[in-house]
């Protein structure tokens, strides 16, 4: 009789976090009937599992009776990134041993990225990002990066609802620059923040691939260093990192 009953349970938290899951895709609120299109789950399982969820604060029924991730992710999240970015540090240095300038961390977080590990460059003029910044998807190497991963209607869906902030005139502002540039991006491999974000600032990024949420690393720092040389000797070194964290992730998934 117990085999049974451990297989349910199992089922049953498989099935829990595919809804939040979903909940996270739709940008962190959605609708019973949302849920019902998105997951092959009954309605009844689904609004059981929901009811579970609510009850124990991973998942909020708002006034308007749809459904938002709960405060208590908040937590489990920060630790999570701490041990992803302690997970990625060593990487990072290898890199800035490398290369000589600053690399980055940063996972999809709603509809922005936030930074989650950094290894600073040792030259005096540098490009220094605060762990725990959040920034946006369109403005950033980065953001662009984990775009180019994504399908065509998420981006858009995480676009419209960030906006199109202006940092420099090199800003993409408008959703058809964007798709022609995550064109680009997949095409060759890597994302370019060319002065977009801060002037004076060039950035190389790329996708982490396989990773357990979408995510991206980077080097970057001033145009008068990071220029297409660097950048000969820095994709294949960011390409190599980006798989060694991959390979990472996927040994402590297992």
């Amino acid at each position: 009789m117990s085999e049974p009953k451990a297989a349910s349970g199992v089922q049953s938290v498989e099935r829990a976090f595919e809804l939040l899951e979903v909940i996270a895709r739709a940008g962190g609120e959605a609708a019973l009937s949302e849920l019902a299109v998105d997951t092959p789950l009954p309605l009844p399982t689904i609004h059981r599992l929901l009811r579970t969820l609510v009850g124990i604060g991973y998942v909020r029924q708002l006034a308007n009776r749809r459904y938002s991730l709960g405060p208590r992710l908040i937590r489990l999240g920060e630790v999570a990134n701490r041990q992803l970015g302690a997970l990625a540090t060593p990487v990072l240095k290898n890199l800035v041993n490398t290369l000589g300038e600053s690399a980055n961390i940063a996972v999809l977080d709603g509809d922005m990225v936030t930074y989650i590990a950094q290894a600073q460059s040792p030259q005096s003029m540098r490009m220094i990002t605060e762990v725990g910044r959040r920034s946006t998807l369109h403005g950033t190497g980065v953001g662009k990066a984990i775009l180019s991963v994504l399908d065509d209607d998420r981006v858009r869906r995480l676009v419209d609802q960030a906006g199109m902030a202006v940092y420099t005139p090199n800003t993409i502002t408008t959703v058809s620059r964007l798709f022609a540039d995550l064109e680009q991006i997949r095409r060759r491999g890597y994302a370019i923040d060319e002065e977009e974000q801060e002037l004076g600032v060039r950035c190389f990024a790329m996708a982490v691939p396989g990773a357990p949420t979408p995510m991206a690393i980077s080097i970057s720092g001033p145009v008068t260093r990071v220029t297409e040389d660097f950048a000969e000797r820095a994709i294949p070194e960011l390409r190599s990192a980006a798989l060694q964290l991959s390979n990472s992730l996927a040994v402590r998934v297992d």
